[in-house]
């Protein structure tokens, strides 16, 4: 496993892949099939450091570091504070080839092809998606196009906007440090080639729902994976804000925020979850903290939390120590209830929460034509 080393260190493995001044983050595959890869960890701030700058170094997003670290001072987090880096993730479901963006995840994964005597690896990076009223399209697209210093066609939605916000801005924004796409974009098929996977002139807020339907990456991200991608690479678009898997007898559980209810707090999905842990689980049998997944569920704090061990009838598993301190990524130190099978739902489960995937859209945001206005 590889995480967080610059593109120097990362040469001799990818066989030259990534080689610029970007921080990916990088995972050879478990051999095992698992779908559970990277590990967190605790870092101290120095007194010139804001938890943006750290995030941008450790291939962090916004919100994602704002919520692993509730409290913290976004500003100002102090010389010597404890920063945690949440850097263990639930690969999404589907497809292991190609671009996967998972919406309420903010983030992309990239799985190249390996060369001959190469071993499969994972490239993540930490994108912004769509705001509440400019959602990204989902469903399965392909990259179109590559431009390389790209003009800004802004759609005449997008203009108006400006112009009430009282920032008009021109019918065509050239290429350079004003313009919202950055050095580099990839253009999708989806919505008539209207949406993009492209950089920013606003580094500080990758990692939030903030764009008008595109995919934004670091500049030093998108710089990276640019020369890595051909055209006519599968990229899948997906909204799985829960995911869950079984490995080593462990049963894990991240969760984000849905994507249609940002900022909202809702009663969480029991019987949703416990559908999503019998599909990880198999024909496996496990002990699950009922109580804890509810808690998970409900912080949605994207941090992979384990909420069920292995049972055996032979065997059945210890109750934690109740003294044990609780940590990210460990349940809290309570007695799990059996389940007999694998994942049942808690007694009198809560209502539906999470909102379900919408289908790919059929036509381009604000009807552009494909090549001209773009939603960023």
């Amino acid at each position: 496993m590889l995480k967080t080393r610059k593109a120097r260190c990362l040469a001799a493995v990818l066989g030259g892949l990534f080689c610029s001044t970007s921080w990916a983050t990088v995972f050879l595959m478990p051999e095992d099939g698992s779908a559970v890869v990277g590990d967190d960890q605790q870092i101290k701030s120095v007194y010139k450091d804001t938890l943006l700058d750290i995030a941008r170094r450790y291939s962090l997003g916004y919100e994602e570091i704002i919520r692993a670290n509730p409290g913290t001072d976004m500003w100002i987090p102090g010389d010597g504070k404890e920063v945690m880096l949440p850097g263990r993730r639930i690969l999404p479901p589907g497809p292991r080839e190609g671009i996967v963006v998972n919406l309420p995840e903010h983030r992309l994964y990239y799985y190249p092809k390996p060369k001959k005597n190469e071993k499969p690896v994972v490239i993540t990076f930490p994108v912004s998606i769509g705001k509440m009223d400019w959602h990204t399209p989902l469903g399965q697209t392909r990259v179109i196009a590559k431009i390389k210093n790209p003009a800004w066609y802004p759609p005449e939605s997008i203009r108006k906007e400006h112009e009430a916000n009282g920032d008009p801005i021109p019918k065509v924004v050239k290429a350079g440090p004003d313009n919202p796409l950055g050095d580099y974009a990839m253009r999708l098929a989806v919505g008539d080639g209207s949406y993009m996977i492209h950089g920013t002139n606003n580094p500080m807020a990758v990692g939030m729902a903030i764009t008008h339907g595109c995919i934004r990456m670091y500049p030093e991200d998108v710089a990276a994976l640019f020369p890595q991608i051909p055209v006519g690479t599968k990229v899948w678009l997906v909204n799985e804000p829960v995911k869950t898997a079984y490995v080593d007898g462990q049963l894990y559980l991240e969760v984000h925020p849905p994507v249609d209810a940002q900022g909202q707090t809702t009663e969480p999905n029991m019987e949703l979850l416990s559908q999503l842990l019998d599909k990880a689980l198999g024909d496996s049998t496990a002990a699950i903290h009922w109580d804890y997944a509810r808690e998970e569920l409900q912080a949605a704090n994207g941090i992979p939390a384990i909420v069920g061990i292995e049972a055996t009838p032979d065997a059945p598993p210890a109750a934690p120590d109740p003294a044990a301190p609780t940590t990210p990524g460990q349940a809290p130190a309570s007695s799990p209830s059996a389940a007999t099978g694998s994942a049942a739902p808690a007694p009198n489960a809560a209502a539906p929460a999470m909102a379900p995937a919408a289908p790919p859209p059929t036509a381009a945001a604000d009807g552009n034509p494909p090549g001209q206005p773009v939603a960023r």
